[in-house]
């Protein structure tokens, strides 16, 4: 198949028109005429007919539009994001109890820049991170196309599991750091826990894991873990999203698109699902990021994630597995149908910028 071809063979650029010429679903999700140019009918697409995009890669409206969706995303739950750290690194201490009262133990402590402590670096994280992640599933479900154009739920789920590891690669470092900065003044009982107010800052908490815990590979320790969670995750989230909007496309008679709100709903959705079926990773993963902090009041002393996995059972029980999950699963609403809905928001206009670009280089070309 050429690249061409599979630019236009995939289902999620049927134009809403074509759709409802052909009358059914099935057929709704064939490939659409190479001629007409549309919005995309799935989260992402390839878009026919953009001359500005003649080379095997993802689009630069993907990358941007992806940046975008994650920083939003993380901002709106910034309070719930840091109180879901402090809960799942803070083991039998017990501090922090619950989310309300955790939000106000929160706010009586740290205030308003409480709720946003560790924020900056988790923008600064979220957007490469979710920018690799939107434009390398578009990569990766483009190359995965089947021959006769379809895109099925394993295929979604390869794309979404490469394009998870991809983004954790890329961006794990920052990771690492903002776990750290999110924890550095909760009264957790650390002996080197700020009390100042102030945060050490992300340069200065990277050069002090370089320093104090063996240089550039401290500032990966975890990344097996982390990989083998979010790819997963990332797998069951864009495909739990592609899945409920076919629904809802098929239940439509005209097939239109489904609403902002039902984008919404549909994110929402998917992020509970796939953050509940992944949680422990991500657990187990924050829990690893903590070894090696020279401060031993959270007692982590792991040397690996099976061990990890045992310890956390014997004494923490099963529910130890499951720390922090309810203010997890409070920000997937907010968090993952922002993400979603200003993802596609956002691609769309940054596709039109583009092809009006093209369109323009091109009459001056022949001019």
């Amino acid at each position: 198949m050429t690249l061409a071809q599979t630019k236009l063979s995939d289902p999620s650029v049927a134009p809403a028109g074509d759709l409802q010429a052909r009358g059914n679903f099935p057929a709704a999700i064939q490939a659409p005429s190479p001629r007409t140019p549309s919005p995309p009918a799935y989260v992402l697409s390839w878009t026919p007919n953009v001359p500005w995009r003649a080379i095997p890669l993802p689009p630069a409206s993907a990358f941007f539009a992806g940046a975008l969706a994650g920083a939003a995303s993380r901002t709106v739950v910034s309070p719930l994001e840091r109180l879901k750290i402090i809960l799942q690194v803070q083991g039998a201490s017990s501090q922090y109890k619950g989310v309300w009262a955790g939000l106000v133990k929160m706010w009586q402590e740290e205030g308003f820049r409480g709720y946003m402590r560790g924020n900056g670096i988790n923008v600064l994280r979220i957007a490469p991170y979710s920018a690799v992640q939107f434009s390398s599933y578009e990569l990766f479900k483009g190359v995965l196309t089947s021959a006769d154009g379809s895109v099925d739920t394993p295929r979604r789920l390869l794309a979404g599991s490469l394009a998870g590891i991809c983004s954790v690669v890329s961006t794990y470092p920052l990771d690492l750091v903002r776990s750290r900065l999110s924890v550095e003044s909760a009264s957790l009982g650390m002996r080197e826990a700020r009390t100042d107010g102030k945060s050490t800052g992300i340069v200065g908490m990277t050069l002090k894991v370089m320093r104090e815990e063996g240089g550039v590979k401290a500032l990966y320790r975890g990344l097996v873990a982390t990989s083998a969670g979010v790819a997963p995750y990332v797998a069951f989230n864009f495909a739990s999203y592609e899945l409920l909007k076919l629904q809802l496309i098929g239940r439509d008679p005209e097939h239109h698109q489904p609403s902002t709100l039902a984008k919404l709903v549909c994110g929402a959705t998917a992020g509970a699902i796939s953050q509940t079926l992944t949680y422990p990773a991500d657990l187990l993963r924050r829990r690893m990021q903590m070894v090696g902090l020279k401060s031993q009041a959270l007692g982590y002393e792991y040397t690996g994630a099976i061990q990890a996995v045992k310890i956390i059972l014997r004494t923490e029980g099963i529910k130890g597995l499951y720390k922090g999950i309810w203010p997890n699963l409070l920000k997937c609403a907010p968090s993952m149908g922002t993400s979603f809905a200003v993802y596609e928001s956002s691609k769309e206009v940054l596709d039109a910028y583009f092809e009006e670009r093209s369109d323009q280089d091109e009459v001056l070309e022949e001019e």
